[in-house]
């Protein structure tokens, strides 16, 4: 077990350090007229999603290390502490992760259908499934819980996903045509996912997740959504 967790906490760690790392090298090393809002040096790297390079299938997982700017690498670094390390405190680490990493796979693969014309950067799918799935951890181990701190912590998530989500919707569609829109697609998938797998793994961490059924109904389920999404991308989608 000790073996396991250091394992994963040093992916953590990674993952944090890779964010930080790729923020900096365009942020400072590549050439930018400021770097509060980055523009052209992420929508060139590599790591982010973009409608025309989907053939690179790493992109719907790698644009989580790259950031917009200042404000939003700090909110998702933020955001990933404070909902993860509550989580990894009762849950086994590489759960936590299954969940984040499939809001990832989730809010790109959600973009490209129903924004499927946008360039996507930032792990907002991953943290919105953190949040989801913290939320689904509150449900589901309320009665454990001190009445009032269970409320508390349930209206706390609620009042962040409000106010991003109006934030995000708010850039969506009334950004000017020059500005940096924020794909909300994203956002919400990487909640159901985070609700909907995060369910199941929270709700029996005292029990071997693999002999849950709820865990493959959960799994099949995410399947079948990815499978629908890599079709309508490979036959349907406009940016084709």
């Amino acid at each position: 077990m000790a073996t396991s967790q250091w394992s994963f906490m040093t992916l953590v760690k990674m993952k944090y350090i890779g964010q930080l790392a790729v923020f900096i090298y365009y942020a400072v090393w590549k050439p930018q007229k400021q770097w509060i809002t980055l523009d052209t040096g992420i929508l060139e790297s590599p790591f982010t999603y973009r409608p025309d390079k989907r053939e690179e299938a790493w992109r719907f997982i790698s644009y989580m290390l790259v950031h917009a700017g200042v404000q939003h690498i700090v909110g998702n670094l933020f955001m990933q502490l404070v909902l993860g390390i509550p989580l990894e405190m009762v849950h086994k680490g590489l759960r936590v992760g299954l969940v984040y990493l499939a809001g990832v796979l989730a809010g790109s693969l959600a973009s490209s259908i129903f924004d499927p014309l946008k360039s996507l950067v930032g792990a907002s799918g991953g943290v919105y499934a953190l949040m989801g799935g913290y939320f689904m951890n509150v449900i589901v181990n309320f009665r454990e819980m001190i009445p009032a701190f269970g409320i508390v912590r349930l209206l706390v998530i609620i009042l962040i996903v409000a106010s991003d989500m109006g934030f995000a919707l708010y850039r969506r569609f009334f950004v000017p045509e020059n500005g940096s829109p924020v794909s909300f697609a994203a956002h919400i998938a990487g909640g159901f996912a985070g609700m909907s797998i995060g369910y199941t793994v929270f709700s029996c961490f005292d029990k071997t997740l693999l002999k849950d059924p709820r865990f493959w109904i959960a799994i099949a389920a995410y399947v079948a959504c990815l499978l629908f999404a890599v079709l309508f991308n490979i036959f349907l989608s406009p940016a084709n």
